[in-house]
């Protein structure tokens, strides 16, 4: 049951990161400066954060759509969920962890 949340949270969270990526994309358009006002905004450590708890939501709902994949096409896939969950948080961790190392670079660099 966790999972199924997890999907619908880390869906949800996609869903709005797009919403406000486009408005502000859209921005551009308007008015050049409003836009380079709007992504200086982006540029505190706040943001460093959330940029990481967005990798970790893409990362995840994508994995686990995999596995709903391969649960609902897969014969044997309803048998090997929770095994396949395992996987998932595996891989989760296998990619994670050196993406933390990749953007801390990053934020240290623009905030140190």
């Amino acid at each position: 049951m966790w999972s199924w949340v997890l999907h619908r949270i880390t869906g949800t969270t996609i869903f709005f990161f797009l919403f406000v990526h486009v408005l502000d994309t859209a921005l551009v358009r308007v008015s050049p400066q409003a836009y380079n006002e709007v992504v200086e905004t982006y540029k505190t450590p706040i943001i460093g954060l959330m940029e990481i708890g967005l990798v970790a939501a893409l990362l995840y709902h994508a994995l686990n759509g995999v596995r709903i994949i391969l649960i609902d096409f897969w014969w044997k896939g309803p048998r090997y969920q929770r095994q396949m969950l395992w996987g998932v948080a595996a891989v989760w961790l296998l990619v994670m962890v050196p993406s933390l190392v990749i953007i801390g670079m990053h934020m240290a660099e623009r905030f140190l």
